[in-house]
C-alpha cells in the first residue's frame, strides 16, 4: 500500500511493537519466550474474530495481566489508529510478512548460508545435546550459531533450563566493576556515558532512617533510576517513558506523602510498578526520607549542614 497513513503505522509498528510481536505478527519472538501469557499472534486471527475498538482499546489502556503496557503517553490517538489499521491489514487479512531482519539491505546477502544453524535458531534443536549425539552437519550448525546468531537468537531450546536466574554478569560491566562500589572503572567501563551516573551522592550527615533508606534505594530503586536519581543510567535510557529524574523540580515539589503513594502503588502507563509487596511501610518511608536527603536540593543541602 502507498496509503502515507498504513505506511506511518507500519513504521510505529517496526519501532515500538515488533519486539514482542514479531515484524511478521506472529509474535514468534526472544521476548515472547519469556512472558506468560505470550504476547497476540495477530496471524492466528480471523477477520473478525477481534474488532478494531478493541485493538485501540489495548494499545491506548493496556490489558491488566499481560505485558501489554498502555501506549498513550508516547502515541497520539492518530498513531494508534494508523498502527491498529495496519496490524489488521498486514497480519489479521491479507497475512503479510511484512519487514524481513535478514535482508540484503540489512547487511545479510545471501542468508541462507547459515542454514545449517537454523535448527538451533528456532529451536528444533536443543542446545545441551551432547556433540557426539550430532551429526557433522549439525555440529558445524551448532557452532555458526553460537559464533554468529546467539548474540540476537540467544533463547535457543534446551532439554535443561538450568537456574531461572544467574546473576552473574556476562557483558558490560567488566573485570567484576559494580555501580555499587567505589571501585575504579576500567578503560572501557568508565568509557560509558552511563558511568557519571551510577555513582551514589556521597552524604555524610544521614539519619539511620536515611542511612537505611539508602541502602534500600541503591539495591532496588537505583536499577531504573540510577545511582545518583537522575534516571539517566544505561537501563533508564531504554524505558519507555524514562524512569522520573529523582533529582527535577518535579519531585522537588512533592510531599512525602505523594512519593510514598507512587512507590507504594506505581504510576499506570509507565515501568514504575507498585512495591507494596515487596517493601513494608518503614522501608517506603526510609527511602523517601533518602530521596529527600539526596536529590531534594533544598533538604539535601540541609542535611549535608547538620
Amino acid at each position: 500500500m502507498s496509503d502515507p497513513g498504513y505506511e506511518q503505522g507500519r513504521e510505529i509498528y517496526n519501532f515500538r511493537c515488533y519486539f514482542c510481536h514479531g515484524y511478521s505478527g506472529d509474535a514468534r519472538t526472544l521476548a515472547a519466550s519469556y512472558l506468560t501469557p505470550p504476547p497476540r499472534d495477530f496471524t492466528s486471527l480471523q477477520p473478525g474474530e477481534l474488532s478494531r475498538d478493541a485493538m485501540v482499546s489495548a494499545v491506548t489502556q493496556g490489558k491488566a495481566g499481560t505485558a501489554m503496557q498502555s501506549f498513550s503517553t508516547v502515541l497520539s490517538a492518530e498513531e494508534i489508529q494508523q498502527v491498529v489499521d495496519f496490524v489488521r491489514v498486514e497480519f489479521i487479512l491479507q497475512r503479510n510478512r511484512n519487514t524481513a531482519y535478514h535482508t540484503l539491505e540489512n547487511g545479510w546477502p545471501e542468508h541462507t548460508r547459515y542454514q545449517a544453524a537454523f535448527p538451533f535458531a528456532l529451536g528444533e534443536l536443543a542446545l545441551d545435546i551432547p556433540w557426539d549425539a550430532l551429526t557433522p552437519e549439525q555440529q558445524a550448525g551448532k557452532r555458526l550459531y553460537m559464533n554468529s546468531c546467539i548474540s540476537c537468537h540467544d533463547r535457543g531450546s534446551v532439554t535443561e533450563e538450568g537456574a531461572i536466574w544467574d546473576a552473574r554478569p556476562l557483558s558490560y560491566p567488566r573485570n567484576n566493576y559494580s555501580h555499587q562500589k567505589n571501585a575504579r572503572a576500567d578503560g572501557v567501563s568508565g568509557a560509558s556515558v552511563y558511568a557519571l551516573h551510577d555513582s551514589k551522592p556521597e552524604l555524610t550527615q544521614l539519619t539511620a532512617e536515611q542511612r537505611r533508606g539508602e541502602s534500600l534505594f541503591q539495591a532496588n530503586c537505583a536499577f531504573c533510576h540510577a545511582a545518583d536519581g537522575s534516571g539517566k543510567n544505561w537501563i533508564g535510557s531504554f524505558l519507555q517513558p524514562h524512569p522520573r529524574d529523582l533529582t527535577g523540580t518535579r519531585v522537588r515539589l512533592m510531599a512525602d506523602a505523594e512519593l510514598e503513594q507512587v512507590i507504594r502503588e506505581g504510576l499506570p502507563g509507565t515501568t514504575m510498578s507498585a512495591w507494596k509487596n515487596v517493601l513494608a511501610d518503614s522501608q517506603i518511608k526510609a527511602i523517601v526520607a533518602y530521596i529527600n536527603a539526596a536529590f531534594k536540593s533544598d533538604k539535601k543541602a540541609a542535611s549535608d549542614n547538620n
